[in-house]
């Protein structure tokens, strides 16, 4: 780490050249909560939200974003994953949702931005179909939890 490498010599901010180095299988794990009050939850958690599947949309929303993510953050590179998954846990105690995002690719450059946008865009639909019903919810501890693959090896948190 220690380097910042989307910069040149001038501190002008540049796509990092990645073409010299050697393609490798590379994955990405993030996770993301969202607070969601109990009528949020029930709704949800049975399936009876007005607007429908609440975890299929933002799931399909999810891996949709993962594979947009060049689009959206400058300096990404257009990426060809070979997996991507959205999973949700469901936290009964605090009314939470917890997105998993796993993207894989064997490539040239990591998938760390694809997993990150994938989670953050899944809760982010999960806002848009109850916010209706919860105005107040609230994204929380959206985070990295995992990488491996490339030079600097794996990555490991939580």
């Amino acid at each position: 780490m220690g380097e910042l490498t989307h910069f040149d010599t001038k501190g002008n901010a540049v796509m990092v050249d990645v073409s010299e180095k050697e393609d490798t299988e590379r994955t990405a794990v993030a996770k993301g909560n969202i607070a969601v009050n109990q009528e949020v939850f029930a709704k949800i958690k049975s399936g009876t939200m007005a607007k429908g599947d609440v975890l299929g949309v933002a799931r399909s929303a999810g891996i949709m974003a993962a594979k947009r993510t060049w689009e959206l953050i400058p300096l990404c590179h257009l990426i060809a994953l070979t997996k991507c998954n959205v999973d949700f846990v469901l936290l009964e105690e605090t009314h939470e949702i917890e997105a998993i995002c796993t993207v894989k690719t064997v490539g040239k450059t990591g998938v760390e931005m694809e997993a990150l946008t994938g989670v953050q865009v899944a809760l982010l639909t999960i806002y848009d179909m109850c916010k209706a019903l919860d105005r107040s919810m609230m994204m929380s501890n959206i985070r990295l939890v995992e990488k491996t693959g490339g030079k600097s090896g794996a990555f490991y948190h939580d």
